[in-house]
């Protein structure tokens, strides 16, 4: 629930007419008809919400407070070390007993700063009574190997096998990390340590080497190996679905319609995920004759293409027509039903194309359909609004459908699209409102959208206002 969004509203729905001739549609549209002038007093949910749950309240605010205290205890660019004896030395921070939330979030808060993140993490380990979880662990590693520290990621990779806490999603973080960073010598080195940590060898970890390669562009190193282990460890039809989406990746598609025969071999039939994968290739390079003759491979070795191989194909069709060909009469003569992925990339593809009615056709067909709309559905339209200069009509309308119609919660994007095109039509107050609740989530804001609203409210001398926000920037 999204609570300074729900405004009160009288507008009469928008009408639209859909006549198809061909691929072709014609629409016709009053968009969204004229809602009420916004007041933000009348946004008063969000006082009941918190009235009807106050104990939750009480505990956000309490672990919120927590964070503040161990951040200001937190010196950006200080040693892991300094971090660890600041947080140990401060007598409040002692009086801190870490949950798994709280930790997870200060992990999350400086997943870019490992040196932070390290001291964080230890002084969380060391608390009495609280034993770090292998999630927390695989947290750690993750950062570390992300930030090219490799000797602390191993270290504390032994760390965990001595507990024994190494999960397979351990191992698949550090080999990612390895390939990353240009060191899959090591990738290999760990998948060989698997005894060591309590997993075995077998088809699965194989994959997860595999894909971890493929997914670096190292496919040629994945291909040796994979002939090295083939002989006591037997591939599976994702083994060679990984090779199909690596040899894609790195532009040898020649390859990928090889392992599809090598695939064969192994008595094992390409499923739509081989093909769609290769057809997605020739989209990327508009080849779209190579993409028709393997739809109709497809049909004729009994594998019919799916949701998302047309999907895949409508994103790509450069003219708007053709995607509404393939969504009008090659998915319903083929029995594939649209997704909300099929949905959502009609309406981006209007949006994108100034013809917004035809998207508000597309959400209308969508609500009536199987598929629930999600906030990307809505993201181009909202867009759409500011494009248009309709914020007080159209923009009313759908915030109130996202929240009270489909009960979704806005993310970051959103969030920030909103507040910038507030700004700039000058709705500085329904931009600040919206800037609150999303702290009030817990969504951290980018920093170019605290200058922009600090702007705003500056000029309209909201000074309570300015202060918040620059109190939130220096957390930035």
């Amino acid at each position: 629930m999204i609570p300074c969004i729900q405004r009160c509203l009288k507008s009469t729905r928008f009408s639209l007419n859909l006549s198809i001739s061909g691929a072709l549609i014609h629409s016709s549209s009053n968009n969204c008809s004229h809602g009420l002038s916004y007041s933000p007093i009348e946004s008063s949910s969000s006082v009941r919400s918190t009235l009807d749950h106050p104990q939750a309240l009480c505990v956000d605010s309490m672990q919120q407070s927590e964070i503040d205290v161990i951040i200001a205890n937190v010196r950006v660019g200080s040693s892991e070390d300094e971090v660890f004896q600041s947080l140990k030395q401060d007598h409040v921070c002692n009086a801190i007993q870490p949950s798994r939330n709280l930790v997870n979030k200060l992990l999350c808060r400086f997943k870019d700063d490992w040196k932070c993140a390290w001291g964080i993490f230890r002084w969380a380990g060391s608390c009495p009574g609280y034993k770090l979880s292998s999630e927390m662990y695989e947290m750690m590693v993750d950062i570390l190997g992300k930030m090219k520290q490799m000797d602390r990621m191993i270290a504390l990779l032994e760390e965990m096998s001595k507990d024994h806490v190494v999960t397979l999603n351990t191992v698949a973080k550090v080999m990612r990390r390895f390939s990353g960073a240009g060191q899959w010598e090591n990738a290999l080195r760990t998948f060989d340590e698997l005894g060591t940590f309590g997993l075995e060898k077998n088809t699965e970890t194989m994959n997860l080497l595999l894909d971890t390669l493929c997914k670096e562009h190292k496919v040629e190193q994945a291909r040796k190996v994979f002939l090295e282990l083939k002989s006591h460890i037997s591939p599976n039809a994702y083994t060679f679905n990984i090779f199909i989406h690596g040899w894609c990746k790195v532009n040898r598609v020649d390859e990928a319609h090889w392992t599809i025969q090598e695939m064969k071999g192994h008595g094992y039939q390409p499923s739509v995920i081989s093909y769609s994968t290769i057809i997605q290739f020739y989209c990327r390079q508009h080849s779209f004759c190579k993409v028709f003759e393997l739809l109709d491979e497809m049909q004729a070795q009994g594998c019919p293409p799916n949701v998302v191989t047309y999907t895949t194909v409508m994103c790509y069709l450069a003219k708007v027509q053709e995607a509404v060909y393939v969504y009008q009469v090659e998915m319903p003569e083929n029995g594939v039903p649209p997704s909300t992925s099929t949905y959502n990339t009609l309406i981006t593809m209007f949006c994108h194309h100034a013809q917004p009615e035809k998207a508000f056709y597309v959400l209308e067909e969508m609500e009536k359909s199987d598929c629930k709309p999600d906030v990307q559905t809505f993201y181009p339209l909202l867009k759409s609004c500011f494009k248009t200069g309709k914020t007080d009509s159209c923009l009313d309308q759908l915030l109130d459908d996202v929240v009270n119609k489909h009960h979704l919660s806005l993310d970051l994007s959103t969030y920030s699209l909103l507040i910038h095109g507030l700004c700039r039509a000058n709705e500085y107050e329904w931009a600040y409102l919206l800037f609150e609740e999303m702290i009030g989530q817990d969504i951290t804001p980018k920093y170019q959208t605290c200058c922009m609203i600090l702007d705003e409210v500056r000029q309209k001398n909201m000074y309570d206002a300015a202060e918040k926000i620059e109190d939130i920037m220096k957390k930035l």
